[in-house]
């Protein structure tokens, strides 16, 4: 029978940490039996293909929705994007402490946009947040309460409360060799691609410029885009660090603010050394390409190509007095 409710998708993580597990399990014992949530389980929103079956059902939920994931909630909001489930960014009270510290500090993005968003809202809720599934429980709880969707009830093959060995199975993900029912068993590999944030985004082309593995590409609209994926290098977040309004995220890199952290930008674009004239995220960046070139057989390139015209004067300057009083401090035994 049709209800009045919202839905509700866990997306689980990538390890098999047994920590992670008993959230997701814990979360999902109490969200299966709730009247007003439909509730679904895929894997990890960074591996998963346009083909594959969470996609589709994501695809497929009309109305406001809530995803659980192990990703930043920027990220996880624009990965989903990417897949073509779009809408409005809901606003959730689950945030860590810093960000809520910061919270009137952040400007509103000056970015292109995501272009047409259908009329709903996608709550992004970060499961590294909290260790306790009742903080999750109760703002899903609390979202659901303002938003009354009429959807059709996916989880009616549920019937009772289900055993603990039962629910373990349903948790299992496809590449363990256990498929949730209704699943095609769709095995998933990790993946490692850009996610651009078009809240951020000016157009202006830089990491279409500086990257020169062919992933980047312009849509029929003229807007940059990611095409080629699977052409980028593992590990590699070179063109995140020469975008200038940090709109470019790896949602699996272990700096926060190129995974995709609210409020970062200062902490990865902006030190002391830039401040006064150095390079030092775009040499990294150079230096990354260049190693990736180097294990594709190719030549280095250096400074040479795609260096942002804003930062080639920066780049090929001459050391000055300042460079030396910096090098000074830098080798002062503070």
């Amino acid at each position: 029978m049709p209800g009045k409710r919202i839905t509700v998708v866990l997306a689980q993580s990538q390890s098999k940490n047994p920590h992670h597990r008993h959230l997701e399990e814990a979360i999902a014992t109490e969200l299966i039996m709730d009247p007003q949530v439909d509730f679904s389980i895929v894997p990890h929103l960074y591996d998963l293909d346009g083909k594959h079956s969470g996609t589709m059902l994501l695809r497929s939920i009309p109305g406001s929705l809530v995803v659980l994931s192990w990703l930043y909630p920027r990220a996880a909001h624009w990965t989903l994007d990417r897949q073509g489930i779009k809408g409005h960014e809901g606003l959730t009270l689950l945030k860590p402490d810093e960000e809520e510290d910061a919270a009137d500090e952040h400007e509103a993005p000056q970015g292109i946009g995501a272009g047409e968003i259908p009329d709903r809202k996608i709550y992004c809720l970060d499961l590294r947040l909290k260790s306790d599934p009742q903080a999750y429980i109760e703002e899903i709880k609390r979202i659901a309460a303002e938003h009354e969707v009429q959807t059709v009830d996916l989880m009616s093959w549920i019937q009772g409360k289900p055993k603990a060995e039962a629910l373990s199975r349903y948790l299992q993900s496809p590449e363990e060799g256990f498929a949730r029912p209704g699943d095609d068993a769709m095995a998933v590999k990790r993946r490692w691609y850009p996610v651009i944030d078009y809240s951020r985004c000016t157009n202006c082309m830089e990491c279409l410029d500086f990257c020169l593995f062919g992933v980047y590409g312009v849509d029929d609209i003229e807007r940059i885009s990611v095409e080629q994926q699977d052409n980028c290098k593992k590990g590699c977040p070179a063109c995140s660090r020469v975008c200038p309004e940090n709109a470019i995220i790896f949602p699996q890199h272990k700096t926060a603010a190129i995974a995709g952290a609210a409020g970062e930008v200062g902490s990865v674009k902006i030190d002391l050394s830039k401040l006064f004239g150095g390079g030092d995220s775009l040499e990294l960046a150079v230096e990354e390409r260049d190693r990736e070139l180097v294990a594709d057989g190719r030549d280095a390139v250096g400074m040479a190509v795609g260096i942002p015209k804003r930062q080639a004067v920066v780049a090929d300057r001459p050391r000055d007095e300042l460079d030396d009083l910096m090098d000074d401090l830098d080798n002062l035994d503070l």
